[in-house]
């Protein structure tokens, strides 16, 4: 599953960047989460005016269905957030700032169109790029957790060209409750599986990690999926993983990392 032909592909010229690089991930925004969602507008609108590019590492959204959901004539309130959405990132690349978005397992249908229209750039997963002297790895983190061998039929899958196809020439109305149902499925699977034994199921596994950093030739690595923030110090080194931004609920979740000439720091959304 990890594609080491991407690694040949490196951000140019980002060593010679004066400003940060901030990196989100699984912020799952849907117009049912209206704090998650303003702290996204705030993070967009402000935070980020002091970086050089924005990375978001997969699962922006709770799932996306087709890039058709932006247009015009689909007044359903899922399509006009995904609009208002849309056009907020494009603001970053109206002020100079790059915005770089990866597929995750909820939105890996986010197409051209909604590339265009936000002003971003598609990542591939996993990606290396170079930043302040430093070669570092990201990645979303869902092919990193393949002890959990159904999930990863699923990513072959749902990355085949031709069902996505398929999925895509049916009707809105009809994709949309698919993926109403898949992720009630997938939440209560985990509601389930809520033991330290079964969580490590989801979680990445030692052996993903560490082929990983060896094929990328890196010692810093970024990826989130999994929802667990840490920083954790691997033999091949350091791995960061990103926080899930939850604000609809009485324990708060979220953050970003920042890279810059002191390194890397993980930081809360507001300071």
């Amino acid at each position: 599953m990890i594609d080491t032909k991407s690694f040949d592909r490196e951000t140019a010229g980002a060593a010679d960047h004066a400003r940060p690089l901030f990196f989100i991930s699984d912020l799952h925004l849907s117009e049912a989460i209206p704090k998650t969602v303003a702290a996204f507008e705030h993070f967009i609108a402000v935070t980020a005016n002091e970086a050089d590019s924005v990375f978001i590492l997969g699962d922006l959204f709770e799932f996306w269905i087709g890039d058709d959901i932006l247009d015009p004539s689909v007044y359903a309130p899922r399509a006009q957030f995904a609009r208002r959405m849309t056009k907020l990132m494009h603001t970053l690349s109206e002020r100079g700032i790059g915005l770089y978005v990866m597929h995750g397992n909820r939105d890996f249908l986010l197409g051209r169109r909604f590339l265009k229209e936000a002003g971003a750039m598609l990542l591939p997963d996993p990606y290396v790029l170079t930043a302040f002297g430093k070669r570092i790895v990201v990645a979303h983190g869902d092919a990193l957790c393949t002890a959990d061998r159904g999930y990863q039929y699923f990513w072959h899958f749902a990355r085949n060209a031709i069902a996505q196809r398929a999925f895509l020439a049916l009707p809105l109305k009809t994709r949309l409750g698919i993926a109403q149902r898949m992720r009630g499925n997938s939440e209560g699977a985990r509601m389930n599986g809520a033991s330290s034994k079964h969580f490590a199921k989801y979680d990445v596994t030692r052996k993903a990690v560490s082929s990983l950093f060896i094929n990328s030739r890196t010692h810093t690595m970024i990826h989130g999926h999994t929802h667990r923030p840490a920083m954790h110090r691997e033999v091949e080194g350091v791995r960061w993983v990103l926080p899930d931004w939850e604000l609809d609920i009485d324990e708060t979740r979220g953050g970003y990392l920042r890279v810059d000439a002191e390194g890397v720091r993980a930081l809360p959304l507001w300071r």
